[in-house]
């Protein structure tokens, strides 16, 4: 694998962020996953965390009841997800109710074992893969008929969508003491103008900040670096993201998009029976 094709090392702020981890933000990110699959017990069904991060969500689904099998192509990630079931749900490892592994959602071989999932989860994963279609195309086959797939993909928004994949690729091929230079760039170009935002309506140059400290997410600081280094990086539009599932025989049931913006749209689908 060349220098510019190189994944980019998400598992190692994710080691950081656990060291932030507590009962409010699991909480959070519980309640976010009973919103979107509509559920608060997932008792007798069987969960896949396709990039597990930090294992925040695979520890989520866990305590709601679900058997989970977990993996990351990221051995950091692994590691953190693994810490979480360590002190978490110990006995897990042993009894076979958390499986955790690496691996690949390209390995089509890797994949193959993934059959009759009743929730296969996958957020913000499959456009750094670097085949975001293949990825499309076995994540979806480790869906049950019923079951429930919910992914999260950066959305296409043209000239822009272009100039971040350069800026990612150039940051990534960057040595480390010098990738200071794009933080300082965004932290210009997008932190500034947010805390002049901020001042106007609340009289706070930090308040969006202090208030993502009690959501499942990074620091604000953490998250720049992932937005700057997250290669390789793929789009696609709302409608291109529906037609592909089509075909694949699922149906949307719920969708929360990016705004136009550069966020992610989130899908939740089932498969059709």
């Amino acid at each position: 694998m060349s220098q510019e094709e190189k994944h980019y090392e998400f598992g190692k702020n994710w080691k950081r962020f656990l060291s932030l981890l507590s009962e409010e933000r699991i909480g959070y990110s519980e309640k976010s996953l009973i919103e979107y699959l509509g559920a608060d017990n997932f008792a007798g069904r069987r969960f896949l965390d396709i990039g597990s991060g930090s294992g925040i969500f695979s520890l989520c689904a866990k305590r709601l009841g679900a058997a989970v099998h977990s993996f990351d192509y990221d051995e950091d990630s692994v590691n953190c997800t693994r810490e979480l079931q360590r002190k978490y749900f110990p006995q897990s490892r042993e009894d076979g109710s958390w499986i955790i592994e690496q691996g690949s959602v390209l390995d089509e071989a890797h994949m193959e074992k993934f059959k009759d999932f009743d929730i296969v989860y996958s957020w913000g994963v499959l456009h750094h893969t670097g085949d975001m279609e293949k990825a499309f195309r076995l994540a979806s086959k480790t869906v049950k008929p019923g079951g429930i797939l919910f992914i999260s993909i950066y959305n296409d928004i043209g000239w822009k969508t272009k100039l971040w994949k350069k800026i990612k690729k150039a940051y990534n091929k960057t040595p480390k003491i010098f990738r200071w230079i794009f933080v300082a760039g965004y932290i210009a170009g997008n932190w500034m103008p947010r805390m002049l935002r901020n001042t106007l309506r609340h009289a706070n140059p930090f308040y969006s900040f202090t208030r993502r400290k009690k959501s499942r997410g990074m620091s604000e600081l953490y998250d720049t670096f992932d937005w700057l280094g997250g290669y390789p990086y793929e789009t696609a539009r709302c409608g291109e993201v529906l037609a592909k599932f089509r075909t694949y025989g699922f149906e949307l049931i719920k969708l929360n998009d990016s705004n136009g913006g550069l966020g992610c749209n989130e899908f939740v689908f089932v498969r059709k029976a």
